[in-house]
């Protein structure tokens, strides 16, 4: 939809059947919930802290006091995983929410400033729980659409096979020939794997950048197969919100989706220890200082209510525009979107 005015009736006609399936597919998802015994709730945009994943960057903005005092500044939340952990202490046990949520600097055929995000946590739930959930919500949006695949360019891919599961380690030992959990930590090893693999590295790179770069080269293109495919138990280092494993320190309780060639959602077995939450957030921040010259608030309501008592939990967050993309065949997400976000204009000297 680039460069073209998308409320012109063609332009719009030529995104209905899209839309009308993201309709049948919000109602499926609602009643999917429902079924299951879960609340909807609604938590604000605005937060003290919009999340803090190291290498994304958020909107700001200035909270005016209407009463004189001076401005604070509020930021668009990038996920409402915070505040709806906050209503899990609470004493809330099964919710879901349809956000929308906001990244800067994010823009291509599958990402999108604002979008909306499907957010859910249960009490007492674990990790089996939640994959199994995916999978039945998935194939209850399927039906929704009328589709018997998720489709992207020529990948095609069944939601009603069963779903392949697959751990970090094991994916990395399929595709890329060696123990990525050995290495871990360990900067100069990885580096050598990556070279040996011709994956190229700089000097600066971290372990984590060099783990990112050998999933994107090496193991993500793999991914794409008959059924989706769950990526499950990552590294300790990457999953700032997951609890570790109680079977082996180096991993953490977290998956995540992949369909023809791209990533659906991500789940955590939710960590609920305070203190090493902040140790997480604080160390998290000083290395987005570092790369990117900022850092965000840590939200300290967020680890009170940890503290105070989180249950035992899982939780998933799932981008619904990609999936109404790959279950209608849309090439770009503006495609599903009722409105995009506005582009500024392109100069003709540009």
């Amino acid at each position: 939809m680039a460069g073209k005015e998308w409320w012109r009736p063609d332009s719009l006609a030529s995104r209905r059947a899209n839309l009308a399936a993201r309709g049948r597919m919000v109602a499926a998802i609602r009643a999917f919930f429902a079924e299951r015994g879960f609340t909807e709730v609604e938590t604000p945009c605005l937060q003290v802290s919009p999340g803090l994943e190291i290498h994304l960057k958020a909107f700001a903005t200035a909270l005016v006091d209407p009463w004189g005092g001076p401005d604070s500044t509020l930021y668009l939340h990038t996920s409402p995983e915070f505040a709806m952990k906050k209503l899990l202490a609470g004493g809330m046990e099964r919710i879901f929410q349809l956000a929308r949520v906001f990244r800067n600097a994010e823009r291509s055929a599958s990402h999108s400033p604002e979008f909306t995000m499907l957010e859910w946590y249960r009490a007492g739930a674990g990790l089996d729980d939640m994959m199994d959930e995916t999978e039945a919500l998935v194939r209850a949006c399927a039906t929704a659409a009328g589709a018997s695949h998720l489709v992207r360019g020529e990948s095609r891919c069944d939601p009603f096979l069963p779903w392949r599961r697959l751990s970090v380690a094991e994916a990395f030992h399929h595709h890329c020939g060696f123990d990525v959990l050995a290495t871990t930590g360990d900067e100069a090893a990885l580096k050598a794997e990556a070279a040996r693999l011709g994956v190229s590295t700089s000097p600066a790179d971290r372990w984590d950048d060099v783990f990112f770069k050998l999933m994107m080269d090496c193991v993500e293109p793999q991914l794409d197969g008959e059924a989706p495919t769950i990526l499950h138990s990552w590294p300790v280092a990457m999953a700032a919100l997951a609890r570790p494993s109680p079977a082996d320190p180096r991993i953490a309780e977290r998956f995540e989706a992949y369909a023809c060639g791209i990533e659906l959602c991500n789940a955590f077995a939710e960590l609920t220890d305070a203190a090493l939450q902040r140790r997480r957030f604080e160390a998290d921040m000083e290395l987005k200082q570092a790369l990117y010259g900022e850092h965000y608030p840590i939200d300290e309501d967020f680890l009170a209510a940890l503290a105070a008592g989180l249950p035992d939990c899982a939780g998933n967050a799932l981008g619904l525009d990609r999936l109404v993309m790959l279950l209608t065949g849309a090439p770009s997400i503006e495609d599903v979107l009722w409105m995009p976000v506005a582009q500024p204009p392109v100069s003709e000297n540009s």
